[in-house]
């Protein structure tokens, strides 16, 4: 089976009703550029939140044309963060990305507990989806933006929330490692006794969707002959498509030194939340920023249907 590429993950996005995104303060040229290219391609119909005037501006001195999309004026990066969610809240926008401001202030705007926020029963969390050029999947790896040190119930919540995209973007029944320095467990590392309390959660239906082992090191969970060396018996080692990180520090290098020293192409949104969340970086290709608009769209399709499955569900139960 062919490798799936960003590309065919874009193309997806472009098969399915473009939706409204809410871009939180879109006021430098890679941000604002990257909301219009997305449209261009009929991946989201973007809401520009900020100055209007500063937002103008950038696209008059890099020639974008933002004439066909809506632009919601704000006085400043922090009530952009806010009209942004407020825009979700009120049903006019069912995807959210940042822009130029601070991924703090967004994401603080996200999680406020007065009722004007965006969370749900479900933990945040980050998932970036890399293009690896020297492995045969795309390979998942969470979360290495948000949980710092994320606890059981957290990283339960972790894993479930990359097999669920996983599976909206129809790449199969993903094979998840739950990563530490050793495939033994032992109270010396305590994330190998979490591992391993996480497999068992599988076992009884706390996680469902995939296929978890753990704790693997990353050479047992990506490289076959690393796992045959070692004897692992596995479905999942060798064979990883999610690597679940001990905790962010550990994610975030592991994601940048695919990034940096082996050319990988890295993607990635927020989940958890009411609505997708698209995080992009300044050093981000412009194939990169796109997927994630497009991971974005497919998933917030993905829990629209699951939304409606559950409304019918209720309605049948009441009859």
């Amino acid at each position: 089976m062919d490798k799936v590429s960003y590309e065919h993950i874009i193309a997806k996005a472009q098969e399915l009703p473009a939706k409204f995104c809410a871009v939180a303060h879109p006021c430098d040229e890679v941000s604002l550029r990257c909301a219009i290219e997305a449209f261009e391609l009929g991946l989201f119909k973007p809401i520009l939140v900020g100055p209007t005037a500063r937002i103008r501006q950038v696209a008059r001195e890099h020639d974008i044309d933002i004439s066909n999309v809506q632009l919601q004026h704000t006085p400043h990066s922090h009530a952009s963060a806010e009209t942004a969610v407020r825009l979700v809240l009120e049903g006019r926008a069912e995807l959210l990305m940042k822009g130029s401001l601070h991924t703090d202030e967004l994401m603080h705007a996200v999680v406020t507990t007065d009722g004007r926020g965006l969370r749900t029963e479900r933990r945040l969390s980050h998932v970036f989806i890399m293009d690896v050029p020297s492995y045969q999947e795309l390979l998942f790896i969470t979360d290495a933006a948000i949980n710092i040190f994320p606890d059981l119930d957290t990283k339960a919540d972790i894993i479930q929330n990359a097999i669920d995209l996983h599976l909206a973007l129809d790449l199969g029944t993903p094979k998840v490692a739950i990563l530490s320095a050793v495939e033994q467990v032992t109270a010396k590392i305590p994330g190998t006794i979490e591992a391993a309390a996480l497999c068992k959660m599988a076992d009884r239906g706390q996680i469902t969707g995939g296929i978890i082992d753990g704790p693997l090191a990353m050479d047992n969970a990506i490289s076959p002959e690393a796992a045959a060396i070692k004897g692992i018996n596995s479905e999942v080692a060798g064979k990883a498509q999610i690597l679940v990180a001990p905790d962010l520090e550990a994610g975030n290098m592991l994601a940048k030194n695919l990034s940096f020293l082996s050319s990988a192409q890295s993607a990635g949104i927020v989940l958890g939340a009411r609505v997708p969340i698209i995080l992009t970086s300044r050093a981000d290709s412009s194939i990169a920023r796109l997927t994630s608009c497009a991971v974005a769209a497919v998933y917030a399709h993905a829990l629209q249907e699951q939304q409606r499955a559950l409304l019918a569900a209720a309605e049948d139960d009441d009859e």
